[in-house]
């Protein structure tokens, strides 16, 4: 037997069983796979031959491409050829960073390919993230957007850099577009074992610097099987999810679900998000399954949706739980359910609400197949609320092979025989699980995670701070936004002036998603140890919002109008 054929049959299977969610949680297993590529072995097969758009890209100009798998196995072939010729070798390190176009997925095909290890990271990223990205991340490569090429001047000059879609030769750079010139037949070096390292995501935590998240050719390929079981994708289906590169959601629908399936990767790509756009070009395109962040849902339903002939037949919410009127708005529209998930950068999904199965209003759903999910006490210990786990015998294939630069925390997450994912829900007598929220205090803005720590950092830097203290603050557009309580240091006294210089200090040490909107000048809670208390700054902060009460001495960047006209400036 084949390292394809134990694959195709876990497939195959989840496929059969997409509706009857009894049959493939208690009957599926795992391939069990020693030799395996996910490239060379499934999609490479898979693609012979064959004309199905894999790839389908519009741009909000007018213009779009679409790539049949046969068309992209070859051009990854290229691609790897290439990047051999340019000095690639197995578990190099590659950093990617361009946006939703066709030679991202061309340069992720290819490094699978070669066993390199892949480092996506978003154009958002700040000097200092990239930095640290690099020198951490111990990288070897660069491929990137002809837009991006400055953000590397500074950089260790021994990187290898590749850019693509220059108009003209860059000096340093080689031209991505001279792979096109290669071969289109791809010989691999040797065999690719199923353990072996394919993807590095930084990944933030509240105490630390991001943590760097390993993942195998088989954990993210092979482990996102039941995230295409979740989505419920069918071969024939084209699928948009609203993701930037970068992010480990884009690889799970954006790559390995809707690629195992069969399926159409669809993409649309625009300045900034319009939802009458985006309408139209669902219908216009048929797209029949979308994923979207909560942010979006919220802007979708104000527009007329039952006015929009879609051919949708899967909907999928991501990032948060979205809450009841928006579910409402868009069933009464379409006639179809928005079906939450729940899963990590370190792990494929775990708990959703899966096709043809009833959605219980604001749970997440039930553990996918392949994960014994348990809640656990502080002591470990089984309970009805608790931190969401799952046991590690057997292993679940989608689970990360660790955080490669800090074996201790690795330890901690896989301790007492289950994975901890750090996220607290409750469990009731049906099996379906809800979210309650996070165990630390990462938490989202427009989608995106925020790690406290890593705000309060720059925040300190600044000569006026003493402490700080980051908490989302609750935002009906982006879920919340960064709100920053900060003691001041002797000498300084708070005020409007002081206010808006420290505001204007983190904006420009920060990427804009990680940007501080509100600020508010205050002693910090602490606890008899030292430690400051978010939560109470949390529940604080909730408090406010909903009573629409602001203070003395609080902030938001919307006080200060030369904020405002930099912003728009800056297109951010």
């Amino acid at each position: 037997m084949t390292s394809t054929e134990p694959f195709l049959k876990a497939r195959d299977f989840l496929l059969a069983h997409r509706e009857d969610y009894d049959t493939a949680y208690r009957d599926f297993r795992w391939p069990a796979l020693d030799r395996f590529n996910w490239a060379l072995d499934f999609f490479d097969i898979q693609a012979e031959g064959n004309d199905t758009p894999a790839l389908w890209v519009v741009d909000e100009n007018g213009s779009e491409i679409k790539v049949s798998y046969h068309e992209l196995s070859a051009q990854s072939n290229q691609v790897a050829n290439f990047l051999r010729e340019q000095g690639v070798r197995r578990g190099d390190r590659i950093l990617l960073m361009m946006p939703n176009q066709v030679a991202l997925w061309q340069t992720m095909l290819a490094a699978m390919k070669l066993g390199a290890v892949t480092i996506p990271t978003t154009m958002l990223v700040a000097h200092d993230d990239l930095v640290d990205r690099v020198q951490r991340g111990e990288v070897r490569h660069v491929v990137a957007a002809a837009s991006e090429t400055d953000k590397f001047a500074a950089l260790d000059p021994s990187l290898q850099r590749i850019c693509v879609g220059a108009a003209s030769p860059i000096a340093g750079w080689q031209p991505f577009e001279a792979a096109y010139e290669a071969s289109r037949r791809f010989v691999p070096d040797g065999e690719t074992k199923a353990s072996d390292p394919m993807l590095l995501y930084f990944t933030s935590g509240t105490t630390s610097k991001p943590k760097l998240v390993m993942h195998s050719q088989q954990s993210y390929p092979v482990g996102h099987l039941s995230t295409m079981y979740w989505i419920g994708l069918q071969p024939g289906d084209v699928h948009w999810n609203i993701s930037s590169p970068g992010w480990a959601k884009h690889a799970w629908s954006c790559f390995f679900a809707p690629f195992n399936a069969g399926a159409t990767v669809f993409v649309y790509n625009y300045e900034r998000f319009n939802a009458k756009a985006a309408l139209d070009v669902v219908c216009r395109c048929g797209v029949t399954s979308l994923c979207a962040p909560p942010t979006v849902w919220r802007m979708l339903i104000q527009e007329d949706l039952a006015a929009y002939p879609v051919k949708l037949k899967g909907l999928i919410g991501a990032g948060e739980p979205l809450n009841p009127e928006v579910i409402d708005r868009v069933r009464n529209a379409w006639g179809v359910t928005i079906r939450d998930g729940f899963g990590q950068t370190e792990t494929s999904v775990l708990i959703a609400n899966t096709p043809g199965q009833a959605v219980k209003v604001g749970a997440t759903g039930r553990p996918l197949p392949g994960f014994k999910v348990v809640l656990l006490d502080a002591d470990d210990q089984r309970a009805e609320e608790g931190e969401i786990s799952f046991e590690l015998d057997p292993r679940p294939t989608g689970l990360m092979l660790g955080y490669i630069d800090d074996p201790k925390k690795t330890a901690d997450v896989m301790r007492a025989g289950h994975y901890h994912t750090g996220d607290t829900a409750f469990c009731d007598a049906d099996g379906y699980y809800t979210y309650v929220g996070r165990a630390d205090d990462v938490f989202k803005s427009s989608d995106y995670r925020i790690s406290p720590f890593e705000l309060e950092s720059v925040l300190i830097e600044h000569e006026a701070v003493a402490e700080a203290a980051v908490v989302p603050s609750p935002d009906p557009v982006r879920l919340s936004v960064p709100k920053a309580y900060v003691n001041l240091r002797a000498g300084f006294d708070p005020g409007a002036e002081l206010a808006l210089d420290i505001l204007r200090f983190a904006r420009d040490k920060l990427a804009p998603y990680k940007r501080i909107r509100r600020l508010e000048f205050a002693e910090l809670p602490k606890t008899l140890s030292g430690k400051i208390r978010r939560v109470e700054l949390r529940k604080q902060e909730a408090s406010r919002r909903a009573a629409g009460e602001k203070v003395a001495l609080e902030f938001f960047e919307e006080d200060f109008g030369s904020l405002k006209s930099s912003e728009r400036k800056a297109g951010n």
